[in-house]
């Protein structure tokens, strides 16, 4: 494949690592700060690249997707999410787009496990967890948010929590805790908490390295642009591989 990467931060690096590495081409960079040595671009179809890669922010990224476009596209960045998948499905009609608020594969199985474990653990409290290294700046994660989704959707009464430092009472049981740790070096960590009487069951993904994200990315676009026009992300995506 000939990629185009939108963002030039530390996750496009090791982005373009593995596809050099895999026998792929870098034909372009569109960054604010693009200190590599491949060709800069201001919009995505300049690079005649048969795809694009995104890990970038949504200042970045919203002005590029606001304009037509016929190159099909991998969208990681999470901010402005709702905005973000608007546009994308816009333009799906005349493109495959495909996003997820976390490339990893598994990440999407957990989401399916959270499902499973929400349609058998009605009377269970739940936590959601999830822990950063201490520079990323949103919190919670879009992935969190991700599984607040659909604990929502399946409990439609409940509502989210996220700070109880200024509440002097007992947990309401319609309550979804969200945590957010920030500290070192960890990569991402996600964890579903259910708490019943007398016993626990979590639910956790832990990313070991940052690669598995770019990987993640690279194989939805392998994917991706061999689709017809659409709006794509992990449910969809490999149907009819």
């Amino acid at each position: 494949m000939k990629v185009l990467l939108i963002g030039y931060g530390a996750m496009n690096k090791i982005t373009a690592r593995l596809l050099t590495e895999a026998g792929h081409e870098v034909v372009g960079v569109i960054a604010r700060t693009n200190d590599s040595d491949y060709p800069e671009y201001d919009n995505i179809d300049d690079a005649g690249a048969d795809v694009a890669i995104d890990f970038s922010n949504p200042e970045l990224l919203l002005p590029l997707i606001e304009k037509d476009f016929k190159t099909p596209v991998v969208i990681a960045t999470t901010g402005e999410k709702d905005t973000i998948v608007e546009t994308l499905k816009s333009r799906s009609q005349n493109v495959p787009v495909f996003f997820s608020a976390n490339m990893s594969y598994g990440v999407h199985v957990l989401n399916n496990l959270l499902q499973s474990a929400l349609e058998q653990l009605d009377d269970f409290d739940l936590e959601l967890i999830e822990a950063h290294h201490n520079r990323k700046v949103d919190a919670p994660s879009g992935t969190l948010v991700k599984l607040l989704d659909t604990a929502l959707e399946h409990r439609d009464s409940s509502h989210a929590v996220y700070d109880r430092s200024d509440v002097y009472q007992a947990r309401d049981k319609e309550e979804i805790g969200v945590s957010a740790i920030r500290g070192g070096t960890i990569v991402g960590e996600h964890t579903a908490l259910f708490a019943g009487l007398d016993e626990v069951i979590e639910i956790r993904h832990r990313a070991q390295s940052k690669e598995i994200f770019a990987n993640g990315a690279i194989k939805a676009a392998e994917v991706l642009q061999k689709k017809d026009n659409g709006f794509y992300d992990y449910n969809n995506l490999f149907k009819g591989e």
